[in-house]
């Protein structure tokens, strides 16, 4: 490479990834100076990294100046309060991770540690740490309202992300940076050209012969990791011995009525099946691990408890869980599924590509990559997975289930030694720490570690404290005041038409009001 400054950036493969990667930087590169260029194939099929997502989209949208009306209408999409698991501890249970808050923390002291106190007491009600979220209350209701700036609490902590239809992104962000002056080109990879010295990638060939040469190079190529793997090798770490899971079919079906502001997913035999709702459709997937099932039989399980007829056959998925143990390798940056992959238990895949963009802004090389930044980078983006790896090993490790082989070796296994402190902090006084900027938040862990029946042998002896009688009277006010708020706001349809956000191209549903 030379030291003259990066003045092509070339993104191998289109999809949500190439195309969120392409939006961003021809934001920035669209001076005159530099170029970006999409290198994808119409004869190479994508995959979709993702149809549901959490809050952080958000900002990336915003960066782009996306309104999120607009946004909504051309992506077919609807709002996301959390994820509700069905069958996850123990078959029959129903627990919701929401996004927000539990509470409000007195005095200092987490509102977690003052709930399990009360739940300790003879007297307390016997309720659900759910009953004091405004996210998990509004979605219980199925009602949706978006707090403007500055709003108070209860409605100030909502929190969202969304739900959208992943080729419509796709397409949306391609327009968008196609109107800021990325360019696309149409063709099939032929081979990849290196510097005889360095090892850089300096162009690939299409199969007509066309030559694209550029400076950097962004691997967004799925699961084949065109430059990452085949040409730069980068490795791979493998972490199916903590998820299993290897296997996923997807099917949508017809809405059958207003959709829930909400993903739910449902724990089955060897895996479980997600349920995200759309404006037009509802996406249906089994995610399943092949060694303790096979896909005719998942395929059954799958049709016997989707809602609505079928739009499509079942699409089969195969995928080893992990991530290249470095993302970054020469002048090739490799994100969405040429990084790595997670399955999509709490929708972390349209973040980890995300993450990786604003992470390659904020290490952005000037000329020669510098070994010292590109190190940084994939410093970072090996703890972000190793986070979101933890937290999806936890759904697992954390279960009562012994009804098949599969949830008896996942709740019996070893679990890496980060997620096992965690478990073990939790179990002597239910204390969460985060390290760094990790992703997940504490009323995350909570949400889940309660929610599958994983309680501390007792309190935190800070929250005895506080006058008992005080404590269970804010509790009261607060947990009436979710619920009151919850009840007043309409109905995700209703607010998404009401707000211009719902395309009429989409069926109706009676259900709106």
């Amino acid at each position: 490479m030379n030291d003259t400054g990066n003045k092509s950036v070339v993104i191998v493969g289109g999809g949500t990834a190439g195309w969120m990667a392409a939006a961003a930087l021809s934001r920035y590169f669209n001076d005159g100076r530099r170029t970006v260029t999409v290198v994808e194939s119409d004869a190479i099929g994508t995959i979709g990294v993702g149809e549901a997502t959490i809050p952080p989209i958000r900002g990336f949208n915003a960066m782009l100046d996306i309104p999120e009306n607009e946004f909504l209408r051309e992506t077919r999409g609807t709002f996301k309060l959390g994820i509700e698991f069905v069958n996850w501890g123990r078959q029959g249970d129903r627990y919701f991770h929401p996004f927000g808050t539990h509470g409000q923390d007195l005095h200092g002291i987490a509102f977690h540690q003052l709930w399990l106190r009360e739940q300790a007491r003879g007297d307390a009600p016997a309720d659900s740490i759910a009953a004091y979220s405004m996210s998990s209350a509004a979605a219980a209701a199925r009602r949706f309202g978006r707090p403007c700036a500055g709003a108070q609490p209860p409605l100030g902590e909502l929190n969202h992300a969304f739900h959208f239809d992943a080729g419509l992104y796709a397409a949306f962000l391609r327009r968008l940076a196609e109107r800021q002056g990325a360019i696309r080109r149409e063709g099939c990879i032929l081979r990849v050209e290196r510097d005889g010295d360095s090892g850089d990638v300096v162009a690939v060939v299409l199969e007509d012969g066309s030559r694209i040469a550029g400076q950097l190079f962004l691997d967004c190529s799925g699961f084949r990791a065109l430059l990452i793997e085949e040409t730069m090798g980068a490795g791979f770490a493998d972490w199916s011995q903590w998820l299993p899971m290897d296997s996923a079919l997807a099917m949508p079906t017809a809405n059958v009525g207003s959709p829930d502001p909400f993903t739910r997913a449902t724990a089955h035999d060897a895996g479980w099946q997600w349920r995200i709702p759309l404006q037009h459709r509802t996406g249906n997937g089994h995610v399943f691990s092949s060694a303790y099932m096979e896909a005719e039989e998942a395929e059954r399980v799958l049709r016997a408890n989707v809602e609505g007829e079928a739009l499509a056959e079942p699409r089969l998925l195969r995928f080893t869980t992990g991530m290249r143990r470095e993302a970054w390798v020469g002048n090739v940056v490799a994100l969405g599924l040429s990084a790595g992959f997670v399955e999509p238990l709490e929708s972390t895949a349209i973040h980890l590509v995300q993450n990786g963009i604003q992470r390659l802004f904020a290490l952005f090389p000037e000329g020669r990559v510098d070994p010292l930044e590109r190190d940084e980078y994939n410093r970072g983006m090996r703890a972000l997975y190793e986070d979101v790896r933890d937290f999806v090993i936890l759904h697992y490790k954390a279960t009562q289930r012994d009804d098949t082989a599969f949830w008896r070796y996942v709740r019996d296994m070893d679990v890496p030694e980060s997620l096992a402190r965690r478990m073990e902090l939790w179990r002597l006084h239910g204390r969460v720490f985060r390290e760094n900027a990790e992703l997940f938040t504490l009323p995350s862990w909570v949400a889940v570690m309660l929610g599958q029946n994983l309680w501390p042998e007792r309190h935190d002896p800070i929250a005895d404290t506080l006058d008992p009688d005080k404590v269970a009277g804010a509790m009261a006010r607060m947990r009436e005041s979710y619920r009151a708020a919850a009840a007043r706001l309409p109905t995700q349809e209703a607010f998404l038409r009401q707000a211009g956000a719902w395309c009429e191209e989409a069926p109706l549903s009676a259900a709106a009001s």
